[in-house]
């Protein structure tokens, strides 16, 4: 029990500022044991999200509640996987070879394509969310986070890590995770999208799985494996198609 609060503790603190570690010591290595609770994580994260358009719903217009409410999520997670995208669009829209890749991915200074992907990745998103059902948009918020980490997690299970431990951005190679942990993933992955949203949209599932199959095979081409970056891309990329699927299904296939 030490040891997954422990875990937990590292995922926590990886995904979210939340600063766990001025009351809990962590053991250095359990940071590399935690990608199998990363969507328990995102019912933190995605749950504060949700909570927070919710909240700014009562006051604002929808649209301004979505935005407040993805600026919340921002703060709370540092931008990580904004970071992720930014340097995924930089790096596979600038780069020609898989050095030159990894370079502009690691250079800390953002590019024309990572600008133009943000912008066209909020936008997107924004106007999707705000054309959603009102009371399906905070259903999905807090089921697509911890879904999109879910996806990550098969990312780094299925494909070698192309940098060294010292490269790495968190300084950290994740360990793959066992068939048990792979399976608790999923559960806790899929379990908020079950319960909380209608079984009929169920079937929009199929947007992120295959959106996360294109960036798989394409980092896989490309790099010949994953990268932090690339986990992040993937998470919010998944959420993106998650949406607009949803969107298409009240819109057309209802």
């Amino acid at each position: 029990m030490k040891k997954f609060v422990h875990q937990l503790a590292a995922a926590i603190i990886f995904f979210t500022r939340i600063p766990l570690w001025k009351w809990i010591n962590i053991p250095s290595e359990r940071f590399s044991e935690i990608i199998y609770l990363w969507p328990l994580t995102g019912w933190i994260t995605g749950g504060v999200t949700a909570l927070a358009f919710w909240g700014f719903s009562i006051l604002f217009p929808p649209m301004i509640a979505i935005i407040l409410a993805l600026g919340v999520r921002v703060l709370l997670t540092g931008g990580l996987h904004e970071d992720g995208l930014g340097d995924f669009m930089d790096g596979f829209g600038g780069g020609k070879s898989k050095e030159d890749i990894l370079r502009i991915m690691k250079d800390s200074h953002i590019g024309n394509y990572a600008l133009v992907g943000l912008i066209f990745y909020y936008l997107i998103t924004t106007n999707t969310l705000v054309a959603l059902p009102h009371d399906v948009i905070a259903f999905m918020i807090f089921s697509a986070d911890s879904l999109s980490k879910t996806f990550t997690v098969v990312m780094i299970n299925t494909l070698p890590y192309v940098r060294t431990v010292s490269q790495s951005k968190s300084k950290t190679e994740y360990k793959k995770a066992y068939l048990s942990q792979i399976i608790f993933s999923f559960i806790v992955g899929l379990s908020p999208f079950c319960i909380f949203v209608p079984y009929q949209l169920w079937i929009s599932l199929l947007a992120p799985i295959f959106v996360v199959f294109l960036i798989r095979l394409y980092s896989l081409k490309k790099i010949g494996g994953y990268t932090g970056d690339i986990c992040g891309a993937t998470a919010l990329l998944a959420e993106l198609s998650l949406y607009i699927f949803t969107l298409l299904y009240y819109n057309v296939l209802r």
